[in-house]
């Protein structure tokens, strides 16, 4: 084989093209002359003052190749046998002696995996480019291989008569740039889900009622971080308020506008107000801290007394619930606009949640997907947690799978499941409710007392705070004959970790604790609740009222404080 002869036939502009250059049809006006003609080369027009320009095919390619910055190679054959190889390529991988296969003889290209695609470029007549592989020599090249053909001969063989010519670009400053950028992506990345998983609850709360698990899933290394983030909040009284939000957008920002709207929700949590009176401060917040970002919402309040689940939802996916015999019922009614939207009055809805349900909270992220309808998803999740059964952590984790949320997940998943057990036997006995209609006059304060101290008796209490249960009951029942109106109810209530005493009226004047003169007559009582119950507080109620409540933790509480 005469490999001379074939590197000396480098590729360059074919008679073909010559001949068509030529042509009068492919002349511009400008190279026409005034009798129509056209000259039988661009030189003919050029003065006498300006030296001829030779054509591109009257130019040594051999010679231009040998000089280009960028690394050239000619192989021949079935076998890739070397052809030819430029100064550049000589350079970057040292001589090369022609006539070898480029198996043994051009180690490099083995290395980076390109004999396949030299094969597949012959077997195709087609060009292939590989972008931006790390050679052995350290540097990054953009290898484009390109098929090159001698005309076949009486005497060859057609394959002999077929080659590729590889050019390979450096790379190296972008690739390194690149890396740069990655890595910078990722150090951004690395930040945000930091800062994200330190704005999120470390530990949940577990109220005395329900039980409650979370997960929250980061999306894949491709993906920023989102705004995602829930909370669970003791409100006191036995209440307990659930949220769970996202903030649109990406990275620290969006990370950021969540830890301060999660503070804020803490924040108005402590006035105990309705879900849409909390969710109507956080959307003049979340317009103060950024115009532009946008944020969806919902606050829940559970009562273990009233069984249901009351809550506001500003934009977000509606909450889940399944009762005890497995039916799952869509809370999508009422919603408003996203917070920072501004000119909206929110609303409550309910949603039953007795014993034996589980509830489920959630962003779009485990149900959102590019290639379905978002009802499509919420339906399936609905699915799942219709056969979902277990602790609230197994619940959580059967939703995620079945939602198929990976590793290199495309978005941030935040989910918050909580149960409300239905309780039965020894542990039932530890869970009681007791309650007295007060109409009011001189007979309601020792009627109050009476039926305080009965039903402390019969829960077994020790005599201090069987003494103390009955001295709250007495002081908050004589604040609502003087301050509040009828009707008038007394609510005892146990749980395994401590004892509940509250009182409603009509009235919607909250109490404040204040310090009483020598010669007051009133003032004391709530300062007898602040100092004999553990935590005290007063929140108005749907029918235009107020409760007054206190609590004592049981002893031997602490010890049953752990999640349940």
């Amino acid at each position: 084989m005469n490999f001379t002869r074939w590197s000396a036939r480098l590729p360059g502009i074919t008679g073909t093209q010559r001949r068509a250059a030529a042509r009068p049809e492919f002349a511009t006006v400008a190279d026409r002359r005034a009798d129509g003609t056209v000259p039988a080369a661009r030189g003919e027009q050029l003065t006498d003052e300006t030296a001829p320009v030779p054509a591109v095919d009257e130019l040594p390619a051999r010679e231009v190749l040998d000089r280009v910055p960028a690394l050239v190679a000619l192989v021949h054959g079935p076998d890739h046998r070397i052809a030819y190889v430029n100064d550049a390529y000589a350079a970057a991988f040292g001589v090369r002696p022609l006539g070898g296969p480029a198996r043994e003889a051009l180690p490099e290209l083995r290395e980076l995996g390109l004999l396949p695609l030299l094969d597949q470029v012959l077997r195709s007549g087609r060009s292939r480019t590989l972008k931006s592989r790390k050679a052995p020599d350290g540097r990054s090249y953009t290898f484009t291989c390109t098929p090159v053909a001698e005309p076949k001969g009486d005497d060859r063989d057609d394959r002999d008569g077929r080659g590729v010519l590889v050019f390979a670009t450096d790379v190296t400053d972008h690739a390194d740039a690149a890396e740069r950028l990655r890595a910078s992506e990722r150090r951004q990345r690395e930040t945000a889900v930091t800062l994200q998983r330190s704005l999120l609850p470390q530990v949940l709360e577990q109220p005395d009622d329900l039980r409650i698990a979370a997960t929250y899933q980061p999306g894949g290394t491709e993906a920023a971080v989102g705004g995602d983030w829930y909370d669970v909040i003791t409100l006191g009284g036995g209440r307990t308020a659930l949220v769970i939000g996202d903030v649109m957008g990406r990275g620290v920002r969006a990370a950021a506008v969540m830890g301060q709207l999660r503070t804020a929700v803490r924040a108005y949590a402590r006035m105990d107000m309705p879900p849409h009176e909390i969710l109507q401060l956080l959307d003049g917040l979340a317009a103060d801290i950024d115009a532009n970002q946008i944020a969806t919402c919902v606050y829940a309040v559970h009562d273990p007394n009233e069984g249901r689940l009351v809550y506001a939802s500003a934009g977000h996916l509606p909450i889940l619930v399944r009762d005890e015999n497995g039916t799952v019922l869509r809370a999508d009614e009422p919603t408003g606009p996203p917070l920072g939207t501004g000119g909206w009055v929110h609303a409550s809805g309910s949603v039953p949640l007795g014993p034996g349900s589980t509830a489920v909270l959630y962003t779009d992220g485990l149900v959102e997907r590019r290639d379905e309808d978002l009802d499509e998803g919420i339906a399936a999740l609905e699915r799942a947690l219709a056969g979902a059964t277990g602790s609230p952590q197994v619940v959580c984790d059967r939703l995620v799978r079945s939602a198929g949320v990976q590793a290199d997940h495309d978005d941030d998943v935040a989910v918050l499941v909580l149960q409300h057990p239905a309780r039965t036997g020894p542990d039932g006995e530890l869970f009681r409710n007791a309650a007295l209609e007060l109409l009011g006059g001189v007979e309601a304060a020792p009627r109050a007392r009476a039926f305080a101290s009965g039903v402390l008796a019969s829960w077994r209490f020790p005599p201090e705070l069987h003494d103390l249960g009955v001295l709250a009951a007495s002081e908050l029942v004589a604040n609502s004959l003087q301050h509040g109106t009828p009707p008038m109810r007394l609510r005892l209530r146990r749980t395994d970790r401590r004892l509940i005493v509250e009182v409603t009226d009509g009235d919607d004047h909250l109490p404040r604790r204040r310090r009483a003169g020598p010669g007051d007559e009133s003032g004391r009582g709530i300062a007898i609740i602040a100092a004999i119950a553990t935590s005290w507080g007063a929140r108005r109620t749907p029918g235009g009222g107020k409760a007054v409540w206190c609590e004592f933790t049981l002893p031997g509480a602490a010890g049953r404080r752990g999640p349940r």
